[in-house]
């Protein structure tokens, strides 16, 4: 007999920041990210006791997609993290270390929390007003008329990845790749909206770095064997292409869903065949060149489409299939009946490709807006990382076509941004409150606190303990080595700011970021025709970084307006 159990009552815990479990495990989570920040962070080896895959990474959707998070306040940041680099790809780590600074700084002021939640929401408006504004002194415009702006946004993401272990050589020639791929995916033909293509990434391990290369197109993997089999019977034109979605086995399981009602003494089996035969000499009929399948193909199909001279390529995967389908301008086929004309699609050409020791069909496409990524690593490890900081560039470059804007990185936006709040609520708090649920010391106390969650973000991408500096004039994050003597000239000791847009041989004066200093306006330090032609700039994507910045406050928002956590723990 069964044995039930009674249903246990749900946990109701008050004030959940206040508990113990929050208190000592947030600031634990806050030092994992915070460990990753940034090209010099630290790398974390994620496994679990009984074996299974293991994870060396810093890149957060990798890290926290692998930590196990059981407290429901942490799973809210973790959610909200993930969810974020979901839509955006880049920028998770800033998101998460400034709401955990924003949580930690809140809960520190002797303010109520509603007080320090509408505080937040007021200088949140103002960062988001002033970083879109045309005098923002944190932007550049990305002209696509020229590829520099756009290399320093590819190479800013890939150094931003220690895990890659890749050199200057390669992070440079990889950045090109990169760009390459992404171009090849806008149409040359466009009218009033742009349709971005599709770049795929073909994975080459145990090979150089510098082997990577970009071809037009698709490449598919295919055994050397069957590869010679298959060209010589094509010759070089333009080839009709069947591209199918359902299964081409002949297998019952794989005719759908229902009830399926056979006639007494019908063999089933040869029933499905001959209707693949059918589907067969139809595609014959329409003089399609070339079928390519999801999934598999019958070998008396296959034997049958090579006897009329059709390549037939099967065991796709659903991963190709919409580059495909966009490449050939074909519909995918879900069905053994007859098949429409206006499903077919087209290459231009369809030719071998060697690389390594892998054999591939290289489809060559009437119009390219589709390329492959023919990307090489040393080892599994440091594939896997590149891969997904690939991936990242690839949507980044996508939301910069939507907003030509970069910002400064290396820190710099951060504490350029601490400086522009400080100076406004302190000179100008009447056009930030408007009435709203705060007086101007309460502002100007949330905004202090505001400003070190930013300032300490910057502080974030220092591993190795040195200082970090801002400048009085444009208010950029610079670093030096620590254990400095009482009286120092900086510009002896500073080389360049955290974006590399200045130099310490202008005439500035520089202050600790965790000190104290005088609120001035931060000047805009880049002029747009130098910022163009700038090569060798450390870039953030615009997009991500000011989405970063919304879905860190709000959540943080939302963590210091919980009052109660109801768990069920049946």
């Amino acid at each position: 007999m069964s044995r039930f159990e009674a249903k246990k009552p749900s946990v109701c815990e008050s004030d959940p920041l206040q508990s113990e479990r929050v208190r000592t495990t947030l600031p634990v989570l806050k030092g994992i990210v915070t460990s990753c920040y940034g090209p010099s962070g630290r790398l974390k080896h994620l496994h679990n006791h009984v074996g299974g895959h293991v994870c060396t990474t810093s890149q957060s959707s990798a890290l926290l997609g692998r930590l196990s998070v059981t407290h429901p306040v942490l799973k809210i940041l973790t959610s909200s993290m993930q969810n974020f680099v979901s839509c955006f790809s880049d920028c998770g780590l800033f998101m998460t270390i400034l709401c955990c600074n924003l949580i930690e700084n809140g809960q520190g002021l002797d303010l109520a929390r509603t007080t320090v939640i509408e505080a937040n929401k007021l200088l949140l408006r103002l960062c988001t007003t002033y970083l879109k504004s045309e005098v923002c002194g944190c932007r550049i415009p990305v002209d696509f008329s020229s590829t520099q702006i756009l290399l320093c946004l590819v190479r800013s993401i890939l150094t931003s990845k220690p895990a890659c272990m890749l050199s200057r050589k390669e992070v440079d020639h990889i950045s090109a790749l990169v760009l390459r791929a992404f171009l090849l995916t806008i149409p040359e033909k466009s009218k009033d909206s742009i349709i971005l293509g599709k770049s795929v990434i073909v994975p080459l391990k145990g090979q150089r770095v510098l082997d990577s290369t970009v071809l037009p197109g698709m490449l598919i993997e295919m055994p050397e064997v069957q590869l010679l089999r298959m060209l010589p019977i094509t010759d070089s034109s333009a080839l009709k292409v069947a591209l199918f979605c359902v299964s081409l086995s002949g297998d019952v399981s794989d005719t759908g869903e229902g009830t399926l009602a056979v006639s007494y003494g019908v063999c089933l089996e040869r029933a499905v065949l001959d209707q693949l035969l059918d589907l067969g000499r139809q595609l014959v009929r329409d003089h399609v060149g070339l079928v390519m399948c999801q999934k598999v193909i019958h070998p008396s199909l296959k034997q049958f489409l090579s006897r009329h001279h059709v390549i037939a390529i099967d065991r796709l995967g659903v991963a190709l299939m919409e580059p495909l389908s966009k490449m050939t301008g074909s519909q995918a086929i879900g069905s053994l009946g007859s098949v429409s004309l206006s499903s077919y699609g087209s290459v231009k050409d369809l030719c071998s490709a060697t690389f390594g020791s892998k054999h591939f069909f290289h489809l060559i496409p009437n119009e390219v807006t589709v390329s492959s990524l023919l990307l090489c690593s040393r080892s599994d490890t440091s594939w896997e990382e590149l891969k997904l900081t690939c991936q990242t560039a690839l949507h980044v470059l996508q939301l910069t076509v939507k907003d030509p804007f970069a910002f400064l990185g290396g820190g710099c936006t951060e504490t350029h941004l601490a400086g522009y709040i400080r100076h406004q609520t302190l000179h100008e708090p009447g056009s930030i409150l408007k009435g709203d649920g705060c007086t101007q010391t309460e502002l100007q106390l949330v905004a202090e606190a505001f400003s070190r969650a930013l300032e300490s973000l910057a502080g974030s991408l220092e591993h190795d303990g040195g200082e970090m500096l801002t400048d009085m004039k444009y208010g950029h994050c610079w670093s030096v080595q620590s254990h400095l003597p009482a009286a120092v000239n900086w510009p002896d000791l500073l080389s360049s700011c955290g974006c590399g847009s200045l130099s310490s041989e202008e005439q500035l004066s520089w202050s600790y970021l965790k000190g104290s200093h005088h609120p001035f306006m931060p000047q805009a330090c880049l002029p747009q025709e130098a910022a163009s032609s700038s090569s060798d700039l450390t870039l953030d994507c615009y997009t991500a970084k000011l989405n970063g910045l919304q879905v860190a406050v709000e959540t943080a928002n939302l963590i210091l307006d919980l009052g109660y956590v109801i768990e069920d723990t049946n």
